[in-house]
């Protein structure tokens, strides 16, 4: 990419732009008078560097964000973000998730779920020229493979240093590349997790929706090895002592004060062309929401409430509600919006400027069409792969697979295996293969399976996979209740629900999986083929697409800078900086929503059944006024929940939201209703963030949990 993308230019749009954008570090010290007049009280040039203060104390879970807290490892990140660690120790008997948790000592501290990792970003290197070095004249599969190869040797290179995972991330459609690299840390414990009453407080009903009362944090501990280095779970292991760690104001935030967020930010679609933005929102989106749905229908007729096969999917049914709500929304302010007009008005400019230079058009003019054929090439299966991705989400089926690949990647050289299977990736894998026993019910995996090769079943045959029909018996005279009876013997056959069995898989070869007689192995074998055909037509296709969408990318971004409108990349879970202030909204007329939420509106909220049942103690506690050093005067109250303009989105949970002088102030842990939409596009008036304020995190702590222990480790700011 052209250095003056990333420069001063970059300034001059961000200035005119109230608070959107998602900002690489490195763009912002480019931006420092900006964000003194928003109220950036540190040096800009510090949030550049990564091993300095305060991005060193920012972390990512890998899928949310996190921060450290303490001088001894302790980090805060949302309960929803912990909640696959503290579903995991939960039984019926001992339920975590319903009655909270607090370590009081070093000791008391609980492994989280297999697999949980924080990592800790050192170092981010630009790599596009090493990435795209010699695939100038290749195209399609043999574009994808290069660039795959490309990555896979950068990776490899910076992962000889011990204990660092290193990827490259592909920015503005793979106009450029750049290489993060990052401390992995592996022994993470789960340390304090209030009850479910506070921790995820409305639930579903409430989930996207303001007024908010949700306390919604969380506390685990990183721990190193003895010598300072990342370890697998030891008792012997001791706290890790990160370089930096974020104080805690109990003094918080005011109606229109300068924040900022530093996170993890998953996906965004910003820049997608007006026929992806149809297809997602008149088809993707109705369908995901009716499958996610009906997913979690049949978790909960099949798994009864407070059952040990219900706890084991809780947190599935979380995610699951989430995402339909977040469709929900999508559908509807579409439906309300002139988004599509827009991006075709936006493409009709982009096209007339283009077309106004020959030298612009000799380099995008057939940019568009070609991109917009090759879109429309890869939904020709939309629906039978929508089906094909849910069926994914079940583990018989699934994890046969993966054992099956592992076997036939080994018998490759580390560096050709497909990444996830290459030795590096074994400890992940492992973990997923552990992680199955406290996420897998026998019960519910058949019956969503079931449910989902029904859907399959109805698709025309020339849609279909001939080797899967084979597999199940789907046909022109498909039976429903045959069906029914190949799922029950396979599940009632298959020893791939224990855990020793499914670790044991992962050492066996090619051979060992063709002669074996559970229904799901043969399943992954008689699959197989026809996998690494699909896979194939897939990766020419991608390949296509990561050489066209980054011509089309660069025309936006040189037409963008142009019009004076802000220069940044479309989130992909990389480290992001966004500021805003902390203001209210009006979602619709006659309706003003004001930034902060108060004690009292639990008490308010509360029937006593969940999801509005507050613990008693905290009722009590409210309604005695017992408000300590966190009352705040201008709201007559502790504040519980407020809104930002921060430009946030999934992969934000958990991120720390700091002050001008990057103190952690809240946890942002959601965004209201009507800024749902704005993964597709920014809007001033109505993207909010929801934050948990810090000042309601140190009030449960300290008088509702009485986690003295870790409100003495932190360093708080009155």
């Amino acid at each position: 990419m052209k250095k003056w993308l990333l420069a001063t230019v970059v300034a001059a749009s961000f200035g005119a732009q109230a608070d959107e954008g998602m900002w690489q570090p490195h763009q912002l010290p480019a931006m420092a008078d900006e964000l003194k007049a928003k109220g950036l009280e540190i040096d800009a040039k510090s949030i550049s560097k990564l091993t300095e203060f305060p991005m060193n104390a920012v972390i990512s879970l890998g899928g949310c964000t996190a921060s450290f807290v303490s001088p001894k490892g302790l980090v805060v990140t949302n309960h929803h973000c912990a909640y696959g660690a503290i579903q995991y120790n939960s039984t019926p008997e001992k339920n975590l998730l319903q009655d909270g948790f607090l370590a009081k000592t070093f000791a008391d501290e609980l492994p989280a779920a297999p697999g949980s990792r924080v990592y800790v970003t050192e170092d981010v290197t630009n790599v596009t020229e090493r990435v795209n070095a010699g695939l100038e004249n290749k195209t399609g599969r043999e574009f994808y493979q290069g660039v795959e190869e490309q990555e896979k040797t950068l990776v490899a290179e910076c992962e000889k240093d011990e204990g660092y995972r290193c990827q490259v991330y592909s920015f503005h459609g793979g106009l450029e590349y750049y290489l993060v690299k990052q401390l992995e840390i592996r022994d993470v414990r789960l340390v304090y997790n209030p009850a479910a009453s506070v921790g995820k407080y409305g639930g579903d009903v409430d989930n996207w929706m303001w007024p908010r009362h949700t306390g919604d944090f969380s506390f685990y501990r990183a721990y190193v090895s003895k010598a300072g280095k990342p370890a697998d779970f030891s008792s012997d292991n001791v706290p890790y002592e990160p370089k930096s760690f974020l104080k805690v104001s109990a003094k918080g935030v005011s109606d229109g004060d300068f924040v900022m967020v530093a996170g993890y930010p998953g996906r965004t679609n910003r820049y997608r062309t007006a026929n992806e933005v149809q297809n997602q929102f008149e088809w993707a989106y109705p369908e995901g929401k009716l499958l996610r749905e009906r997913f979690i229908e049949i978790i909960k007729d099949t798994a009864p409430e407070g059952s040990d096969e219900r706890i084991k999917y809780e947190s599935q049914i979380a995610s699951l509600a989430n995402y339909a709500k977040n469709f929900t929304s999508m559908i509807e302010f579409y439906g309300k919006s002139t988004m599509l007009a827009d991006r075709k008005a936006r493409e009709a400019e982009l096209a007339a400027w283009i077309a106004k230079d020959s030298s612009r058009e000799a380099k995008y003019g057939k940019t568009l069409a070609e991109l917009d054929a090759l879109i429309a090439k890869s939904k020709a299966h939309q629906e039978r792969d929508m089906i094909l991705s849910y069926i994914g989400s079940t583990t018989m089926l699934p994890t046969a697979r993966s054992l099956y690949r592992l076997a036939n990647e080994k018998q490759l050289p580390d560096i050709q295996r497909e990444p996830g299977f290459q030795e590096r990736d074994m400890t992940r894998l492992k973990a997923s293969m552990e992680r199955i026993d406290r996420r897998y019910a026998p019960s519910v995996d058949k019956a969503v399976l079931f449910d989902m090769l029904k859907r399959y079943a109805a698709l025309p045959e020339d849609k279909r996979l001939p080797a899967l029909d084979k597999a199940f018996g789907i046909d022109k005279k498909f039976s429903e209740a045959k069906l029914s009876k190949t799922l029950d013997k396979m599940y009632a056959k298959t020893e791939l629900g224990k855990k020793d069995v499914r670790l044991a898989w992962m050492d066996k070869s090619v051979a060992d999986f063709k002669a074996s007689k559970d229904p799901f192995i043969q399943f992954a074998v008689a699959m197989y083929d026809t996998d690494m055909a699909e896979e194939k037509k897939e990766k020419e296709l991608d390949g296509e697409l990561m050489k066209v969408r980054p011509q089309y990318m660069d025309a936006i971004i040189a037409y963008n800078l142009e019009q004076g409108k802000p220069v940044y990349a479309d989130a992909n879970s990389s480290l992001r900086v966004t500021v805003g202030h902390v203001k209210g909204y009006s979602p619709k007329d006659g309706l003003v929503a004001v930034p902060f939420t108060r004690l009292e509106g639990i008490v308010q909220k509360d029937t006593g059944v969940d999801p509005f049942d507050a613990p008693k103690k905290e009722l009590e506690l409210i309604k005695q006024k017992q408000y300590g050093d966190f009352y705040v005067k201008a709201i007559d109250s502790v504040p519980v929940n407020f809104l930002s303009t921060l430009d946030t989105t999934g992969g934000n949970s958990g991120s720390p939201t700091l002050n001008g002088r990057a103190e952690l102030v809240g946890l942002l842990f959601d965004g209201v209703y009507e800024s749902i939409i704005g993964d597709w596009a920014y809007d001033d008036n109505i993207n909010r963030s929801i934050q948990v304020d810090s000042r309601y995190m140190l009030w449960v702590m300290k008088y509702l949990d009485h986690a003295d222990n870790l409100l003495a480790e932190m360093e708080i700011v009155k």
